[in-house]
């Protein structure tokens, strides 16, 4: 007579893990659901235009940043990979944004976290990470992070969660409330539900990967613009070099001085690369037009975006157009908001800023800003 199947045994010490996981991962799934979706405004143009500008203001996470998206995404594909477990110490290589998001996860879960970002890094980020219980490891030049924050975790036993490699896999582009889902729902009872144009920076390349897919995926018309800060290794990457070499971008957020594994050219209709500078005035432009205290990363997003409305101006085309206000200019008090430190870095916006008052006098892009 055949013996019945034994049951497979189960370890104990197995079973306690998959247990926090669980655990973990319904504490930040229940987060998730607590919170509202970020607004999405309307921002004022000249009616004559025919255009409708968005702005979805990614500061008002809890984190305080478009980041906060990332970080959950990252922290629930550490969980369910089994790579996050109870104790673990989670280690991140940053610019500062998604350090800040992530050690608010970490805090949320009671896991250690350590930032390992660059000595430039603003000092209010270096402070909200601390106010999240992390701790902070600056090297001297932000090519240094990734080698640094791998060292880190080998000498904690912790996980290194490499934003920069996994940005682009962790999120579910196919929609699941990402960001372009997000979007799409909340243009829906507007005049033009479908934008001409949706403009992005990229830092890790998660971001235009997640909405660039999504579009495909969809079958909606509209294109993916990513804009990109001078010097950045992205936009020659998108250009087709194989290897482009970039140097440390001087607009926290975006901009890598080496093309980023999660960074996908192919999802991407068009590039422009920002001015530093430029972004900046752009960045102040928004507070006089719409009241919108911002970050310099949405003044390079904002860059493109006056570039592409101009663009439809001229070829007498009309729709909406979106855009993200990254993060709050709050976190840039002593930098990007600080005429000495402008100085400093030889970062002029007024020339810049009378591109835009002559854009927007005219509904014309001088050449000169170009």
């Amino acid at each position: 007579m055949n013996e019945p199947n034994a049951s497979p045994t189960r370890d104990s010490t197995t079973s306690s893990e998959r247990e926090w996981a669980d655990h973990a991962i319904r504490t930040i799934t229940a987060e998730n659901n607590r919170s509202a979706d970020t607004h999405l405004y309307s921002i004022p143009l000249p009616t004559q235009w025919g255009i409708e500008l968005y702005v979805k203001d990614e500061s008002t996470h809890r984190s305080g940043s478009l980041k906060h998206r990332l970080a959950r995404s990252l922290f629930l594909f550490g969980l369910v990979n089994g790579w996050i477990k109870e104790g673990t110490t989670i280690v991140e290589a940053s610019s500062g944004s998604t350090a800040v998001s992530e050690a608010y996860f970490a805090r949320l879960l009671g896991l250690p976290f350590v930032a390992v970002m660059a000595s430039s890094t603003s000092p209010e980020k270096i402070a909200l990470i601390e106010d999240f219980g992390g701790s902070c490891v600056l090297v001297e030049h932000a090519s240094e992070v990734y080698a640094a924050a791998e060292k880190v975790a080998a000498a904690t036993n912790g996980h290194y969660m490499d934003q920069f490699t996994y940005a682009e896999r962790a999120t579910d582009w196919r929609g699941n409330n990402n960001i372009a889902e997000s979007i799409f729902q909340q243009l829906s009872m507007e005049q033009h539900p479908v934008p001409e144009w949706i403009v992005v920076g990229a830092g890790t390349g998660g971001t235009s990967a997640t909405i660039g897919r999504y579009l495909r995926y969809h079958n909606h018309a509209s294109k993916l613009l990513v804009v990109d800060p001078e010097n950045s290794a992205f936009y020659p990457g998108w250009l087709g070099a194989s290897e482009p070499a970039g140097l440390p971008s001087r607009i926290e957020g975006i901009g890598r001085a080496r093309l980023e594994p999660s960074f996908v050219p192919s999802v991407i209709d068009a590039m422009i690369q920002v001015p530093d500078a430029a972004s900046i005035a752009a960045m102040r432009h928004l507070h006089e037009l719409a009241g919108f205290h911002a970050g310099p990363s949405t003044g390079t997003n904002l860059w493109g975006v006056w570039q592409t409305i101009a663009g439809m101006i001229a070829e007498g085309r009309t729709g909406s157009i979106v855009t993200l206000m990254c993060d709050g200019g709050d976190r840039y008090a002593g930098s990007y908001f600080n005429e000495g430190w402008l100085a400093a870095r030889q970062l002029d916006p007024t020339p810049h800023q009378a591109t835009i008052a002559e854009f927007f006098a005219t509904g014309r892009w001088p050449a000169a800003g170009v």
